[in-house]
């Protein structure tokens, strides 16, 4: 019957007892400890004994309790006593080692109560072991420092949470609480070889700014073009509402509806589109003039080079400025005025954080999944879960198998020499097929 445990250190003295869902074996120490583990004499007897439940791994889908024989021992020599160590056994969780490993394991992607009723433990205890694994991995991993940095936002529990994220790589390299200069500040500061980063994309929240010019002074600060093209939009829907006064309810009705029509590039419209485009514009000349404006913005960034840009961008302004939309679009001039270095570096490297706005629409599956969690459970969740995590593995090492042990009678080799894969931090597209799957 011990073999079914496979313990190193137990056996178990009568055979399983079990129901419907639970099995329970008694057990005890294979050998006794050999020397006091104060001063070291090996001449010790039993002093006492209790009996104490360690919970163990499911057997066939079976919940394990251990009832366990603990003797405790008593060193003629120094005088001192003790219960006997079991390697096998977790002292603080009153666990066996791999349970709680597996505990651990699951506890990142299944929720709290789930894993505690499969394996008989309260959901208090698979809380402690997830926050205990959750500050050993705050040690543990060291995600490969971003050339390319991007600093946003998500939205988890109901607030905007600061998200760094690796821009080449497509990963998250950190989730922090809120968004805050400071939280910024202190975050870019605990990075080691920070003058690795070369450009830091961000949208125009100026503490992100002042952020990385104090922490970052060497890299290139780039406004994330769909942050100000989505302005464009912003401005163009604001004249649309503008018109409904003097529309009937039918057509503002109609217009509500096919208001995505207009904000579509014109390019990307099919020929029902096209045809109905044109029918709300030759009913309406300021209507018509804001669509050409948010067109003309959006040709700005069709170019590849910098300086046509700033070109168009001086034309769209002028033009802007002198048309009877000119209202709706001045927190867009403004803006790109105050941030005009930042936003035209973007022709640089064509940088951008789009695809942290997928994350945002989806992430809410994660509360849901996690409802009553804290911030910290749904981040590690996230950013410790190793399947999620984007590697690459290192190039082929023929040097490595110079230094192979080989075992000719047993007819295999172990390689003593590895190399660390790097490791990006968590991969954008695996998280969200996770999402959209309903878990992580």
């Amino acid at each position: 019957m011990s073999d079914l445990l496979l313990l190193p250190d137990l056996k178990t003295t009568e055979p399983p007892q079990e129901n419907e869902s639970d099995m329970m074996f008694k057990v005890e120490a294979i050998e006794p400890p050999e020397r006091c583990p104060e001063c070291g004499f090996d001449k010790l007897y039993r002093h006492d004994s209790r009996k104490q439940l360690i919970m163990d791994l499911p057997i066939r889908l079976k919940r394990v309790g251990l009832q366990l024989k603990r003797r405790r021992y008593k060193c003629r020599e120094c005088g001192s006593t003790f219960w006997e160590r079991l390697i096998s056994i977790d002292e603080k969780r009153s666990m066996t080692k791999r349970l709680l490993k597996s505990i651990e394991e699951q506890s990142m992607s299944k929720t709290f109560v789930d894993v505690a009723e499969s394996v008989g433990v309260d959901e208090k205890t698979v809380r402690n072991v997830f926050k205990d694994y959750v500050a050993f991995k705050e040690q543990e991993y060291q995600f490969e420092t971003p050339k390319w940095l991007g600093i946003d936002e998500i939205h988890i529990i109901r607030k905007p949470r600061l998200v760094l994220t690796n821009v080449e790589r497509k990963t998250i390299f950190d989730i922090k609480p809120n968004r805050n200069k400071n939280t910024v500040i202190q975050r870019l500061s605990e990075i080691g070889d920070r003058h690795y980063i070369e450009y830091v994309t961000m949208d125009m929240w100026k503490p992100y700014k002042d952020a990385v010019n104090t922490v970052l002074p060497h890299a290139k600060v780039v406004v994330d073009k769909f942050h100000v093209v989505r302005m464009a939009n912003q401005a163009l829907d604001n004249v649309r509402k503008s018109l409904r006064a003097n529309m009937t309810a039918k057509e503002r009705r109609t217009l509500m509806r096919e208001r995505y029509i207009l904000l579509k590039r014109k390019h990307d419209l099919n020929e029902r589109d096209s045809f109905l485009l044109d029918t709300w514009l030759s009913n309406s000349s300021d209507l018509k003039e804001a669509y050409e404006i948010k067109e003309e913005f959006y040709m700005i960034w069709d170019t590849d080079d910098s300086d046509e840009g700033m070109d168009r961008y001086r034309y769209w302004r002028q033009r802007c400025l002198s048309s009877n939309s000119k209202d709706a679009y001045k927190d867009l001039v403004r803006a790109v005025d105050n941030w005009q270095d930042e936003i035209f570096n973007y022709f640089d490297k064509r940088l951008t954080n789009a695809y942290t706005e997928s994350i945002n629409s989806i992430i809410r599956q994660v509360e849901r999944m996690g409802r009553g969690y804290s911030f910290e459970a749904l981040r590690a969740k996230i950013l410790f879960n190793e399947k999620l995590h984007k590697r690459r593995k290192p190039r082929f090492n023929s040097s490595a198998f110079s230094k192979a042990i080989l075992y000719e009678t047993l007819n295999w080799y172990e390689v003593t020499d590895h190399n660390i894969t790097d490791n990006y931090g968590v991969d954008f597209s695996t998280l969200i097929k996770k999402l959209e799957k309903g878990g992580i």
